[in-house]
């Protein structure tokens, strides 16, 4: 079975109802591609929704804020989610080791993803592109 790994960017799409990549997710489960996300990404998203929460100045900020947060809840209960893990870290301090500048937290998927021999599915090539042996699919075009 192939693995397809959903990235932050890709993810926060879907939760926006991107149409191409949902139309994607539902093609993929129907033909059975394992879809799961990383821990890395569960960081970025609760932070993410977390910072909404303390920012919030009105009660209807907030309660929108909160809602995002249950539905982000609701959405990484469907999902397994991929830990980083020792061999994760290897993948990172060699893909360093090489040289290749990309952010710190797509490395961390991009290891991840190295780690499980899956497909790392994200609309950010550019970064994504640079870590040698990592399959990357766009699901947004």
């Amino acid at each position: 079975m192939t693995l397809c790994v959903l990235d932050t960017d890709l993810l926060s799409l879907y939760q926006r109802n991107h149409p191409q990549v949902c139309a994607r997710i539902r093609l993929a489960r129907q033909n059975g591609l394992i879809l799961k996300t990383t821990v890395v990404t569960v960081e970025e998203q609760y932070g993410g929704r977390l910072a909404q929460i303390r920012k919030a100045q009105t009660p209807e900020t907030l309660v929108a804020a909160y809602d995002r947060l249950l539905a982000t809840f609701a959405l990484f209960s469907q999902l397994e989610i991929l830990a980083y893990d020792l061999t994760a870290a290897d993948f990172f301090k060699q893909i360093r080791q090489m040289g290749i500048r990309i952010g710190t937290q797509d490395l961390r998927i991009a290891s991840i993803v190295l780690a499980h021999s899956g497909i790392v599915v994200t609309r950010n090539r550019k970064d994504f592109e640079q870590v040698p042996g990592l399959t990357i699919e766009d699901w947004s075009a």
